[in-house]
């Protein structure tokens, strides 16, 4: 009666449980978990998640950027929206007569009607570093004067200019040949770094110091009072920045022609891609090791290999496989070490024999058949080699 042998699971059976792979993966996990965790809060505390990289961009916190003003606006209890469209300022203006209106236009997309569009939306409007087609369309009498470095005194009754005293006024100056409601920050040669003037009933701002309202310098002299004073004066306050979709005759993107169940359709699939990805992938773990019950004989191995060198016309490689055979068995027979170069042994048998070393050299290294019919008569000449040297030593 054969007795089977006790059963230990843990010992005997070499797949990997769940529990043992999560046992041998946790620290990886960990780790992984902690580093996706610390990228995250990077991510959140630098705001370069979502932010741009515009001068004076509201969720821009670089130095050139606005967002300090913004967040600090919001901290004051005023309602900041940003826009990106003209579309989108229409519909975040509610009240005209409670809206600061800030348009900003960086890359000069308005046109002359977008302009009277925009500035009509409130009545409390600033134009922030406005160009030539903005001072066309909405001041004709105002044209810019050239760049403006240094601190600037206010000089006139504004409110916002009164509250600042002094500001660091680098960016563009204005100069005017009409009526203006106010004009202040006098730099020389009657050139302001800002101007009011009405349009249409509603009271139009045009800075040109944009650097009073940066993060880098919104702490120096009176700039965040002049800035704090002049965007914070309503309770709401629209911050518009043109973009793509102000274009006149701007192309329809991907994203505009594509219908609204792209987005998830394109998820599910890239889910299903990550999840098959994974079944397929998955590892099995490590090979059972079990003896074989049978004996491979090295005449059938040798008579396989011989096959796959046929069927695949591997003449030289067949023909290497001889001579490595054979020069281990010439390197002993005639007492050379088993490191002994080819060229030793060739040198060694060719002594022996009496033969060219050329020869000998051609039959075990350089000689290449090219068909059957070279590589049977180079094996029968290896034999003959080997038959000789043996004969020869037999005979000393």
């Amino acid at each position: 009666m054969t007795v089977a042998p006790e059963f230990t699971p843990e010992e005997d059976i070499l797949t990997p449980t769940v529990r043992r792979f999560f046992r041998k993966t946790l620290f990886w996990i960990g780790i992984t978990t902690i580093l996706i965790i610390i990228a995250g809060i990077g991510l959140v505390f630098s705001g370069s998640l979502f932010a741009s990289e515009d001068e004076l961009g509201p969720d821009n916190a670089a130095p050139e950027g606005a967002r300090a003003l913004v967040e600090v606006l919001k901290h004051e209890g005023v309602d900041v929206v940003v826009a990106t469209s003209l579309e989108d300022a229409q519909q975040a203006v509610d009240d005209p007569n409670g809206t600061t209106l800030v348009i900003h236009d960086v890359s000069r997309i308005l046109t002359d009607e977008q302009w009277r569009d925009a500035v009509g939306l409130a009545d409390n409007v600033v134009l922030i570093d406005p160009g030539f087609t903005a001072l066309t369309a909405i001041a004709p009498s105002v044209y810019s004067a050239g760049y403006v470095d240094g601190d600037l005194d206010a000089d006139c009754d504004v409110a916002a200019a009164e509250a600042a005293g002094t500001i660091s006024g680098s960016g563009s100056g204005f100069q005017t040949d009409g009526d203006t409601v106010a004009a202040c920050f006098d730099s020389g040669d009657d050139t302001y770094s800002l101007i009011q003037v009405d349009y249409k009933g509603a009271l139009v701002t045009m800075l040109g110091a944009t650097d009073a309202l940066s993060n880098g310098r919104i702490v120096e002299n009176g700039n965040a009072a002049l800035a704090l004073t002049l965007l914070g004066s309503e309770a709401n306050l629209v911050w518009y920045v043109p973009g793509p979709h102000d274009y006149d005759d701007a192309p329809l993107t991907v994203a505009d022609l594509a219908p609204k169940s792209v987005f998830p359709i394109t998820l599910t699939l890239l889910l299903v891609f990550v999840a098959i990805a994974v079944w397929r992938g998955r590892r099995f773990g490590p090979l059972i090791i079990e003896n074989l019950p049978v004996t491979v004989k090295a005449s059938e191995t040798m008579h396989g290999r011989a096959r796959l060198y046929q069927h695949s016309t591997a003449r030289l490689h067949a023909l290497d496989s001889l001579r490595i055979g054979t020069i281990d068995r010439l390197a002993r027979l005639i007492g050379l070490p088993r490191l002994a170069t080819v060229d030793e042994v060739v040198s060694g048998v060719a002594s022996l024999l009496g033969r060219d070393e050329r020869d000998v050299r051609r039959l075990l290294l350089d000689a290449a058949p090219k068909s059957d019919r070279e590589l049977i008569a180079l094996s029968d000449e290896l034999l003959i080699l080997e038959s000789a040297v043996t004969s020869r030593l037999r005979n000393i």
